[in-house]
């Protein structure tokens, strides 16, 4: 059999030469891989982090930190005694020129204006009306009244009887001229006695005279005649007669 007639158009195209595939490029070297580097730990919650410890100090360093000057407290602080006021008196007896001379002496020994006392009934024999000024006095407080007090006590030797000390603590005694005290003397005024009155006290017995929460003073915290006798023996070196053993 002959061949299979050709189509029109004359005789078949021949097929078109396949392209040549482009010669592959050889893939680069790869580039070895950096070594890892090892993980972060991972970060613990806050609450587990621990502070870095700090490295302790050598035993004689912290030995020669610690000498510190301290400030020894002997006792309890709060049973010291300590004085409270010292109120120094000229009772005149009577009204007048003695009595304004009286109140100048008292102003040159404590600095301060003092105050008239009033006499609270009528006496005549001395001649004494009700209300009528007779006295003056000063209370003083703090270091002047340390200082008032030592001058007073140099009069009388630091001798005083047990009898001048009361049972709540407290103690008073007398001279016979203020002149003693180291005051000149003036021939205008003249010389008085006047009587000297302390008050001791511990701390804490604010509470029975502030305006608020007003409370009693425990019996731990008054002072005694012996702890006002054994405070004068030992502040003052003095000396207290007729006292019991």
């Amino acid at each position: 059999m002959s061949d299979a007639p050709a189509k029109k158009g004359g005789a078949p195209k021949a097929a078109a030469p396949a392209k040549e595939a482009a010669p592959k490029k050889e893939a680069a070297p790869k580039k070895e891989a950096a070594p890892k580097k090892d993980a972060a730990p991972a970060k613990a919650p806050a609450k587990a982090k621990e502070a870095p410890k700090k490295e302790e100090a050598p035993k004689e360093t912290k030995k020669a930190e610690s000498k510190k000057p301290v400030k020894k407290i002997e006792g309890n602080p709060m049973k010291a005694l300590s004085i409270a006021k010292v109120c120094v008196n000229i009772s005149v007896g009577e009204s007048g020129d003695r009595l304004t001379r009286a109140a100048k002496v008292l102003e040159q020994l404590t600095g301060q204006t003092p105050v008239y006392s009033k006499a609270r009934y009528t006496i005549r024999t001395f001649g004494i009306r009700r209300n009528e000024k007779i006295a003056c006095h000063a209370t003083v407080r703090g270091e002047k009244a340390a200082e008032i007090l030592e001058k007073g006590l140099k009069v009388r030797e630091y001798e005083l009887r047990a009898k001048n000390f009361s049972n709540s603590g407290n103690f008073g005694f007398g001279i016979q001229e203020h002149i003693d005290l180291g005051i000149k003397y003036d021939p205008s005024i003249g010389i008085y006695g006047m009587d000297f009155y302390v008050v001791l006290n511990r701390p804490g017995g604010r509470v029975t005279q502030r305006r608020r929460q007003v409370s009693k003073l425990g019996n731990k915290q008054k002072v005694s005649k012996k702890e006002a006798i054994k405070w004068f023996e030992d502040t003052y070196e003095g000396i207290v007669l007729g006292k019991q053993a």
